[in-house]
């Protein structure tokens, strides 16, 4: 074992762009259309939300099929430089049966898929279990399946819906903008990630990619340059062509 030598002094950072990157809107807003026009990334499509534009994507109905997409990946020397999850939201319905799976392999859960009065057939799925048990079962699996996903490109863009939750501040309600997930999977998520940005349309004619934290809606950076910062990430031309700004965001 080589010799632990400690820091005497403070070290440069080692990352400039976010390596891992969610941008969650409200439906429409051009997420998906955003995702495909940035050069060499793949969209993976969970929601079939692509087949009316251009861009570089693979449909996946389950785990299998993520799991095989991988596969192709990796076997041809992980070709992209981005890789876009189209939606985090739609992934996390794709885990309930890989977490079913995982629960029945451990000893506890090992009569979930036999016929009977307890298991699958009593609860449904592994999320109708009592007392919330099987949501750890659930972040698991949808942790396995994120941290794969990050192994198929240097940058992952997580695409999610966003979530409106009522709360009451000094007696008065008002409306809360957060991703789409459930429970501690959005915080795990939120960890996850090197910054979070949602998406909004200004006019007819602008999207802001905003970064600013705020008490109605969940965003941060890592990165300097993004750090509360509103940027403008896409526009329509005189003729009505999309143009992005990724370099604003990618900078290295």
């Amino acid at each position: 074992m080589s010799e632990i030598v400690l820091p005497t002094k403070k070290a440069p950072p080692t990352a400039v762009s976010p390596e891992n990157l969610m941008i969650f809107s409200k439906p429409k807003v051009g997420k998906t259309s955003l995702l495909a026009a940035l050069d060499n990334c793949l969209l993976l499509d969970l929601e079939s939300g692509s087949k009316y534009i251009e861009a570089m994507r693979m449909e996946a109905s389950d785990i299998a099929g993520i799991k095989a997409i991988g596969e192709a990946i990796k076997a041809q020397n992980n070709p992209y430089r981005y890789v876009a999850v189209d939606t985090v939201t739609k992934l996390e319905d794709l885990c309930i049966p890989y977490a079913e799976q995982l629960y029945s392999k451990s000893p506890m859960g090992k009569n979930w898929f036999k016929e009977g009065d307890g298991g699958k057939a009593k609860y449904g799925t592994i999320i109708g279990m009592p007392d919330g048990a099987g949501y750890y079962w659930l972040r698991l699996a949808f942790t396995k399946v994120t941290d794969y996903i990050s192994t198929w490109a240097p940058t992952t863009i997580f695409l999610g819906h966003v979530k409106d939750v009522m709360l009451e501040k000094d007696g008065a309600n008002f409306s809360a903008m957060d991703i789409d997930l459930t429970g501690k999977l959005k915080r795990i998520t939120a960890a996850h990630v090197d910054a979070i940005g949602y998406l909004y349309r200004k006019g007819s004619k602008k999207n802001i990619l905003s970064f600013k934290t705020a008490g109605d809606v969940t965003c941060g950076a890592r990165p300097e340059h993004l750090k509360n910062k509103e940027i403008v990430i896409s526009e329509l031309d005189e003729d009505g062509k999309l143009i992005t700004h990724w370099n604003q965001i990618f900078i290295d």
